[in-house]
C-alpha cells in the first residue's frame, strides 16, 4: 500500500513538472534580474558615455556640459529596466529558440522521479499511520507536520537534480563564453562533481529544504482540507470540480507562502564559485541581505506572476492526475 503511494505520487508529479516546465524557466529567469551589481560610475570625461543621454557628448573631451547649468556632474546609474513573465517568455522565444523554454526539462523530469516521489509518498504513509481510525482523516496540524517532514527528505533526496534543473533553466541568459552548455542532467551532475566536488550537488540543500517544506505542507495540507470541507458542505461532489478548486487554492498557498526562500534558493545554486575567488553569496542569509539591501525587500517576490502562473497549473494538474492515477490503480 505504501509503494503504491509512492509511484501514484511519481506519476503524477512527472506529468505535472513537464507540462509546466516552460513557465517555471521564466520564474527562474526572473528570479536572477537585478543579481549583478550596476558597474560603478566613473567620472573620466573619457568615459562620458556613462552619462545620461541628455549629458552625453562627443569629440572633445574638454567640450563638457555648460558650467552654467545646475547639472549633477555625477548622476548615478540608473537600475536595469525590469520585464513581466511574457516579455521574458517572447525574448527567450526570439533570442534563443522555442527549444529553451523546455532547457532543462531533463532535470525536471529526475528532481520529480526523486524528490516529489519521495514527498509525496512519505506524506501518503505519514496520512495512513496518524489518520483517525473511526473517520480516516487527519487534523490539519498533523497534516502540516506531514508535509514538513515528507517535503524536507524529498528536497534532501532531489538536491542534485534540482541544482542541475536551475543552472540549466539559467544558463541561456549568460554570454556565451559564461555558458556551462550542460548536455542533460547527467552530464549537468558529472560536471559538477568533478569541477566543484560531489558536495556541491547539496548545495543550497538548507534552502531547497526549507522551501519543500514550506511547499509541501501548505501545498498537500491545503489540498486535503479544501477537498474535505467542500464534500463535507456538500458544495460539489467528489469529482473533477472538487480538484480543480482545492487544487487551485493549494497552489496559491505554496506559492505565496515559498516564493521568498525560492528566489533565495534560486540564486545561490546559480553562482558561479571558481578557485581562489570569493564567492558572490556566503550563504543563503548573506544573499538574503544582499538581495534586500541592494533590490530591496519586494525582491523576494521577483517571479511571483510566473510561479502562481506554474504553481497554480501545476498543482491543478498534479492532483487531477493524482486522483485519476489512484482510480486506475486502486486495485493494484
Amino acid at each position: 500500500m505504501g509503494l503504491k503511494g509512492f509511484a501514484e505520487g511519481g506519476v503524477a508529479s512527472i506529468v505535472a513538472g513537464c507540462s509546466t516546465h516552460p513557465l517555471d524557466l521564466i520564474k527562474v529567469r526572473m528570479q536572477l534580474q537585478g543579481e549583478s551589481s550596476l558597474p560603478k560610475f566613473n567620472p573620466n570625461p573619457q568615459f562620458s558615455s556613462q552619462l545620461r543621454p541628455a549629458l552625453a557628448f562627443h569629440g572633445n573631451p574638454s567640450m563638457t556640459v555648460n558650467a552654467g547649468l545646475n547639472v549633477d556632474p555625477f548622476p548615478q546609474p540608473r537600475a536595469p529596466v525590469r520585464v513581466g513573465p511574457i516579455s521574458v517568455g517572447v525574448r527567450i522565444f526570439q533570442t534563443e529558440g522555442v527549444s529553451a523554454l523546455f532547457s532543462g526539462v531533463s532535470a525536471t523530469m529526475l528532481r520529480q522521479a526523486m524528490y516529489s516521489t519521495t514527498r509525496m509518498g512519505l506524506y501518503d504513509v505519514f496520512k495512513q499511520k496518524w489518520a483517525n481510525p473511526e473517520t480516516g482523516n487527519l487534523s490539519l496540524g498533523r497534516k502540516l507536520v506531514a508535509g514538513l517532514l515528507a517535503g524536507g527528505v524529498g528536497a534532501a533526496v532531489g538536491n542534485p537534480a534540482d541544482l542541475a534543473m536551475v543552472r540549466m533553466q539559467a544558463d541561456g541568459r549568460l554570454p556565451a563564453s559564461q555558458r556551462r552548455n550542460y548536455k542533460g542532467v547527467v552530464d549537468a551532475i558529472v560536471k559538477m562533481s568533478k569541477q566543484e566536488g560531489v558536495a556541491s550537488l547539496w548545495r543550497g540543500s538548507g534552502l531547497t529544504v526549507n522551501r519543500a517544506m514550506i511547499v509541501t505542507a501548505s501545498q498537500l495540507a491545503s489540498y486535503d482540507e479544501i477537498k474535505e470541507a467542500i464534500l463535507e458542505r456538500g458544495v460539489m461532489s467528489d469529482g473533477l470540480g472538487t480538484h480543480v478548486t482545492a487544487s487551485f487554492a493549494a497552489g496559491f498557498v505554496a506559492a505565496v507562502a515559498s516564493n521568498p526562500v525560492d528566489v533565495i534558493k534560486t540564486r545561490v545554486m546559480n553562482m558561479k564559485v571558481e578557485p581562489g575567488v570569493a564567492p558572490p553569496y556566503s550563504g543563503a542569509l548573506d544573499c538574503a541581505v544582499k538581495t534586500i539591501r541592494s533590490e530591496g525587500p519586494m525582491a523576494l517576490y521577483k517571479g511571483f506572476i510566473p510561479t502562481i502562473s506554474r504553481q497554480g497549473p501545476f498543482t491543478v494538474v498534479l492532483f487531477v492526475t493524482l486522483e485519476q492515477v489512484r482510480k486506475l490503480l486502486k486495485d493494484f
